[in-house]
């Protein structure tokens, strides 16, 4: 059976569509499937209309979030919650293509055990946010050895990729790029990115930069190196300024030198506060795991779900 996980925040105009959509496709193709929407703590009618998508078709089922725990949150709880022989994920807004779910199990069929959705195209994004996702997936792609500048969510794995995923007891585990990590026998399935059918983006520019600093300093150590770099940095600038300074103190030439050490001062100072504040945000993040709380709380559920999972 394939379980299809499906997180879902403030996708009520959306939720009958998908599960109507992703159903037909999969009926057609003789697939056996189960439908796992995920409420991540929606504001507005996406339970309610879980529910009734859950009337309609028996293979809907859905488990509601007691809060907003966030996307990766989400899918995690998906695959806690699946039970399928393989688990696919795909965002409830249609952004990626549902017919190509019958092409990803194809291929588990064949064999392959993590088949990811990379992106062909990334549809209509500003000049300034491709930039800022390719500074992203350039510094993940350092950290897990894969290119992941196409890389996305949507993807298709083996029980056996889910569960070794599911024993990494990160609470800030980054889905996307762990799915990758772990290995496995790997093949992937371009697709174009689509526009929404229904409402608007989620995505701030502020929840974005969030979400990057997270999967970034939860997946790679690249910010406490840059650390090392700026000191550097800053050790050649403090020899070069001491070989000139001694130079004019031997040729007997006056320096007045006081705007020097001001900005010397005050670019010391910003490093060491910028400084401070990487290593103060992993500490943070220690902090969260140390204290060993729940990646996400389930209030309700519906449908025939696996009961007595540990977040």
């Amino acid at each position: 059976m394939l379980s299809v996980v499906i997180p879902a925040y403030n996708e009520e105009a959306m939720i009958r569509k998908t599960a109507s959509v992703i159903g037909s496709i999969l009926k057609d193709a003789h697939i056996d499937y189960e439908l796992l929407f995920v409420n991540d703590g929606s504001k507005d009618k996406t339970w309610s209309e879980i529910l009734e998508a859950s009337k309609i078709d028996p293979k809907v089922k859905g488990i509601s979030f007691s809060r907003n725990f966030g996307k990766e949150s989400a899918m995690f709880a998906g695959l806690h919650k699946s039970m399928g022989d393989c688990v696919a994920v795909i965002d409830c807004d249609l952004q990626h293509p549902p017919e190509k779910l019958v092409e990803m199990y194809r291929l588990w069929e064949q064999g392959y055990e993590v088949i990811e959705g990379v992106k062909a195209t990334r549809g209509h994004e500003s000049l300034m946010h491709k930039m800022a996702a390719k500074s992203f997936y350039s510094m993940i792609s350092d950290a897990t050895g894969v290119d992941m500048s196409r890389a996305s969510d949507f993807k298709l794995l083996d029980r056996k990729a889910v569960n070794v995923i599911l024993n990494i007891r990160e609470k800030n585990a980054f889905f996307r790029a762990m799915s990758s990590w772990v290995g496995f026998e790997t093949t992937q399935v371009e697709y174009d990115v689509r526009e929404r059918e229904e409402g608007e983006s989620k995505w701030s520019t502020k929840s974005l930069i969030k979400y990057a600093i997270t999967n970034i300093t939860s997946f790679t150590s690249a910010p406490m190196q840059i650390i090392s770099m700026l000191g550097v940095i800053l050790l050649f600038m403090t020899i070069t300024l001491t070989v000139v300074t001694l130079i004019q103190k031997i040729q007997g030439v006056a320096s007045d030198g006081f705007t020097t050490v001001i900005v010397m001062l005050g670019f010391i100072g910003a490093v060491l506060m910028i400084s401070l504040g990487i290593i103060g945000y992993y500490i943070s993040k220690i902090y969260e795991e140390v204290k060993g709380r729940p990646r996400f709380i389930i209030s309700k559920t519906v449908g025939d779900v696996k009961e007595d999972v540990d977040a």
